[in-house]
């Protein structure tokens, strides 16, 4: 017999009754029911019941073991007495009667619970990660991101993709987020920079002839830390040759739609997945529909522009009137049903707007045909018929306003639809789908945007697009009104790819970085050799990169992406399990030839000193 196992936990039933058998794992739970013991016994695979009774010489030396030492035993397999099987349990109907027992490693007095959630907190979890990882759910989201991350090197290998590994170590380059900066022993002053996405190299293959290329890439962005981004994280990404737009949706739409459709009862509640293709929709029409350009499809609610109605000489609401004189717009969204809804319904969203820094959020409610509330007073039958048609309102609808100028007033428009649409589902107006994964593209990106601190153009998305219209758009066309072959791949509010049609011609790289305030001799330094590249003949090509942990983060159902990793940092990027970032030894600087020029410590109270 093997020393440690013959069956994983997770394997027996009432076809291995009267069996000898062996099982390996941790102490889940004990239960002494009476002088009789009973061991929950867990490793990976599940869990199995086992029994010693008070005659057994074991029960003294096995009733002083703690939970979570990992112990082996021998025993026959019996059905369990009638009453006590567990449907939860693949081994519910068996149990195991303990023979022999081994303490193969005691452990320490836990400091938390691992059989069940006893809400120890994020960093005193991830301080003890080891133990964290032991918990059935993160046990469950582990090896569904194992599991989705097969099935796109499958899925990528059916298709003809060639997996490559490119370097971790690169040239700093400016791709919209800081660099994480590795100094260089051996050059003294140069530091290499951790890839915020293997960018370059993945076309830098097509330019080689390799066609087709995918990699499941670790990337490193020195961003601040939040719920859905991590410091280091991985994506599926992909760069084929000879391709438009539309190849490589029908390329990437089975893959997702495929790993979203197989693993989409993860948390035993099967939900439907969008239908391929995937809706397209504008960037402009999304923030105008929507507030965002990752809308979540699951709220119907849509934002309408009413700018018109409150622009005309017989409406006299001049706190809306006078933003419009300044360029302003008028954003609406329809609330159907909820005229019927007390005060405190409109109070408590008028309250959540003043959170967000607006003055309000006005509405006008529509009950008996007629328009009722703060604003309806100011607009008069003619106007409250345009204002009808507009927005498609019917008698028991609310519709809720908000100005500003265009940008602001919409990305306030599309937080007060999320708002509103909560509000709805929590009065019983259930308006969000649920049981469902609803993805969409977001194209035709603007090319430019303009920095409102510094009033210059740059980039609005990925560098190396092609501009739609080619080198001609960026010579004749307005930079702000150039768009381009980019594209979001979205799904429930989540951007879960982005991508394009790539550039692939040399002088419409060094218009377009130009335009961007990059002179040629920047372009050489930081992409001088995909420029470079670019002059020996470059082929069409384009590709997408999806984030695998948000992927695996909607799969589970979970609010944070630090749920979906093994090891992983806590917010402020400190892992506490091992003690990084540390502090470097002298030794260390010295050959790297560094020196440390830190920043005062805060002395507490000398800021109100200075106020003083």
């Amino acid at each position: 017999m093997h020393p440690y196992r013959t069956h994983s936990c997770g394997e027996l039933t009432k076809s291995n009754v009267g069996q000898t058998v062996k099982l390996s794992g941790w102490v889940h739970k004990k239960r002494d029911h009476g002088g009789v013991l009973f061991i929950d016994l867990r490793d990976t695979y599940g869990i199995t019941q086992c029994v010693v009774d008070e005659d057994s010489p074991l029960i003294n030396e096995i009733d002083k073991w703690r939970n979570e030492s990992v112990i082996t035993i021998d025993g026959r397999v019996r059905d369990r007495a009638e009453g006590t099987t567990n449907d939860k349990l693949t081994t519910g109907d068996i149990e195991v009667y303990i023979d022999q027992a081994v303490m193969q490693s005691e452990a320490d007095v836990i400091p938390f619970q691992v059989a069940e959630d006893d809400g120890t907190g994020e960093d005193h979890r991830l301080k003890y990660r080891y133990l964290d990882l032991r918990r059935e759910k993160m046990q469950r989201n582990i090896r569904l991101r194992n599991n989705v991350i097969r099935a796109m090197r499958e899925l990528m290998y059916e298709q003809n993709f060639q997996e490559f590994q490119t370097p971790i170590m690169t040239a700093s380059s400016p791709e919209g987020a800081r660099d994480y900066l590795v100094p260089s022993r051996l050059h003294p002053g140069k530091f290499y920079a951790l890839p915020q996405a293997p960018q370059q190299f993945k076309q830098l293959l097509m330019m080689s002839g390799f066609d087709r290329y995918f990699q499941i890439a670790p990337c490193f962005r020195d961003e601040d830390g939040r719920a859905d981004r991590l410091a280091e994280f991985y994506q599926l990404d992909v760069e084929m040759s000879f391709v438009t737009q539309d190849d490589v949706f029908n390329t990437l739409e089975p893959v997702i739609h495929g790993i979203f459709s197989k693993y989409s009862d993860v948390m035993g509640e099967k939900r439907s997945v969008t239908d391929t293709p995937f809706p397209r929709i504008t960037y402009k029409d999304a923030m105008l529909k929507y507030g965002s350009d990752k809308p979540d499809l699951r709220n119907p609610l849509e934002i309408v522009d009413v700018t018109e109605v409150f622009a005309r000489d017989d409406v006299e609401f001049n706190a809306f009137k006078n933003v419009i004189k300044k360029g302003g717009v008028v954003r609406a969204i329809r609330a159907p049903k909820v005229s019927a809804q007390p005060r405190s319904f409109f109070d408590k969203l008028n309250g959540w707007a003043q959170k967000q820094g607006a003055p309000g959020l006005g509405y006008i409610l529509f009950d008996g045909g007629e328009g009722k509330g703060p604003i309806a007073k100011f607009v008069p039958a003619p106007a409250m018929d345009v204002l009808k048609s507009l927005a498609a309102l019917e008698d028991g609808d609310a519709i809720f306003f908000v100005c500003d100028l265009e940008k602001k007033a919409a990305t306030m428009a599309g937080r007060a639809r999320d708002a509103i649409c909560d509000a709805m589902d929590d009065a019983g107006i259930k308006t969000r789908e649920t049981g469902c994964y609803k993805f969409c593209w977001i194209v035709d990106y603007p090319m430019y945007e303009l920095d409102e601190q510094t009033a210059k153009i740059d980039f609005s998305h990925n560098p190396f697009s092609m501009p739609q219209g080619e080198l001609k758009a960026l010579n004749t066309e307005d930079p702000l009104e150039v768009l381009a072959y980019q594209y979001d791949c979205v799904c429930n509010g989540f951007e879960l790819a982005s991508g394009a049609i790539r550039n692939h011609k040399p002088e419409i790289m060094e218009r377009a970085f130009g335009i961007a305030g990059y002179g040629l001799d920047v372009l050489e330094a930081k992409f001088g050799g995909m420029l470079n590249a670019m002059r020996f003949g470059a082929p069409p090509h384009g590709g997408i990169a999806y984030g695998i942990d948000r992927i695996v983060m909607l799969l589970c159902d979970e609010p944070n992406l630090r749920e979906v990793y093994a090891f992983v940092m806590n917010g402020q990027y400190e892992d506490v399990m091992m003690g990084a970032p540390s502090e470097p030894s002298a030794e260390q600087l010295k050959d790297l030839h560094l020196k440390l020029n830190l920043p005062k410590p805060k002395v507490e109270g000398e800021e109100e000193k200075k106020r003083a």
